[in-house]
């Protein structure tokens, strides 16, 4: 039986209404409403008579009037530290008015995505659109459908692991159904399996996405452009519907259309953003991604492309284009995605510059060298490039630093454990002569991985060190196996992959506003300064 979120009652009630967009000059109002247990609340029309109190006050003492403001402040101060969304709602209005003064200035937000493990994730109580229309027709959500407004941050829950599943997935509400989709910062192009109808498609965690009529993406739009460009068949400028087939590196496919649809997004500052949204309809996949689909509905691309949800949202002046996403470490933890830049943190977070690359909308920086421990694993020094991939469950190195690693792991085997051959998880697993119940029992005979970040632009190189922890994972057998992989054959087989294994227990930041990568430790529990309270994935 699925559980039932906490009762929680609102206090208050604030309806915000913007001007008609020809005619911003009658400027917007502000009505706040108390709600009370009362069926038929009394209220007492007219203004109080302020002859009452000031002459209540003026035949009362001076300790009385202290007293008074004393007790008021004190009540203030306690409804802050109660209430805090309710103050930060009225400072938000406040500097909504300083806006006002200055036409030219536009401030940003930003969205934020929970994240858990496939195994932790337990079933979320889905709420019914009818509701959702009923709220918004009461003002007390107001809805976003065009760019004249100010762009927040959405944070998304993110569930999944890196073993058994392989990956990590957040929920989306599109039309009037929730979707599970992948999500992938090596993707451009967002898609669910589509009723169209399916040629082939797996299962699936919900069902199969039936597409508006009349809302196809026509040929000649620009992202269907966009999406056609990289691929083997010749755009068609006068057809009636925008194909698409994507190839990933596994061999696996998509194959399917361009749609629209409205995406239904809950905002950080308490607002709704429901849009139509470009979108994949895929009516035939192949390949592993299969097995992959038994557990999804499609994929959420997160790259830098124009026609990737945060390129959309941006263009839509809904966020600021930065994206950042937090994997839990724990099976049973919690992760978020947040788009927008009102979340990441001000301080404590490493940046670098974002590579630029030729034809793909990647997230990538430049290293200089890798080392484990004190041994350099490349012998010339130079490795060249690490890419960021959420698609990718694991890490892959180059093959010169992929050998050299292994052959650096030998001396694990005379330190208490031994190769087990028998294992076929991944390609190297030891067991032990003891219980591994997690990798805190075994990370004692392993040493950090340091990936030193740098260009020749550069005075000061940047490090992020992959602890054993960062690289490790636990088999179904009890053993412990390498999570890095030789990368030969993957991308152009000099680039390091950084997979989920590698990203888990960091917050990963791509600031395509600067044009920089930004990480740091976090639990992943929720994002630093955020009092974002709305359940995430709830069991």
């Amino acid at each position: 039986m699925e559980p039932q979120p906490d009762d929680q009652r609102a206090h208050a009630v604030v309806i915000i209404t913007l001007p008609p967009s020809d005619d911003p000059s009658q400027g917007k109002t502000i009505s706040a409403f108390t709600l009370t247990d009362h069926p038929n609340p009394t209220f007492q029309p007219g203004p109080p008579d302020p002859g009452f109190w000031l002459s209540d006050l003026s035949t009362g003492s001076p300790r009385l009037v202290l007293s008074l403001i004393a007790i008021s402040l004190l009540a203030v101060a306690f409804y802050a530290s109660v209430f805090p969304n309710t103050v930060q709602m009225f400072r938000v209005y406040d500097d909504e008015r300083d806006r006002d003064d200055e036409p030219n200035r536009r401030e940003t937000s930003s969205f934020v995505f929970p994240v858990y493990h496939k195994l932790g994730a337990r079933a979320i109580p889905d709420r019914k659109l009818a509701e959702v229309v009923d709220v918004l027709k009461t003002g007390i959500l107001v809805k976003v459908n065009d760019a004249s407004f100010d762009s927040s941050t959405t944070i998304l829950p993110v569930a999944g692991d890196v073993y058994p599943n392989g990956f990590y997935f957040t929920r989306i509400l599109v039309g009037k159904h929730y979707f599970y989709l992948d999500i992938d910062t090596g993707s451009d192009l967002t898609w669910v399996q589509c009723d169209a109808p399916c040629r082939s498609c797996a299962k699936g965690a919900n069902q199969l996405y039936t597409p508006r009529k009349g809302m196809l993406v026509r040929s000649a739009e620009s992202l269907c452009v966009e999406v056609q460009k990289n691929q083997m068949t010749q755009h068609c400028e006068d057809c009636e519907q925008c194909d698409y087939e994507i190839d990933y590196a596994d061999l696996s496919s998509s194959l399917g259309v361009l749609t629209k649809d409205e995406f239904h997004i809950n905002l950080h500052n308490g607002s709704v953003a429901d849009l139509d949204i470009v979108f994949g309809c895929g009516y035939d996949q192949q390949g592993l991604l299969l097995n992959t689909l038994v557990k999804t509905d499609g994929i959420l691309g997160l790259s830098r492309a124009q026609i990737s949800l945060p390129s959309q949202l941006a263009t839509r002046g809904i966020i600021s284009n930065v994206i950042g996403h937090c994997l839990p470490s724990d099976l049973n933890g919690e992760g978020y995605i947040i788009m927008g830049s009102d979340l990441v943190p001000s301080h404590g977070i490493s940046w670098v510059p974002m590579l630029h690359h030729s034809h793909l909308e990647v997230y990538q920086m430049q290293v200089s060298k890798v080392s484990y421990g004190n041994s350099m694993l490349s012998s010339d020094g130079r490795v060249g490039k690490v890419l960021f991939d959420t698609g990718s469950s694991y890490t892959y190195f180059p093959n010169k630093a992929y050998s050299h690693l292994v052959k650096s792991l030998k001396e694990v085997s005379g330190l208490g454990l031994t190769l087990d051959e028998s294992d076929k998880t991944l390609p190297i697993c030891w067991r032990a002569d003891f219980v591994i119940s997690s990798l805190s029992d075994v990370k004692r005979f392993f040493r950090p991985i340091t990936l030193q970040i740098g260009s020749k632009w550069w005075i000061i190189s940047r490090k992020l060190v992959l602890q054993p922890e960062d690289y490790l994972i636990i088999s179904n057998k009890g053993n412990v196996c390498l999570g890095i992989l030789d990368g030969s054959s993957v991308h152009d087989g000099s680039t390091i992959i950084l997979g989920d294994v590698s990203m888990r227990g960091h917050l990963i930041v791509y600031d395509n506003v600067k044009r920089r990568i930004g990480w740091m430790r976090s639990d992943c529990v929720r994002p630093r300064d955020s009092d974002f309270n709305v359940p995430f994935f709830q069991g």
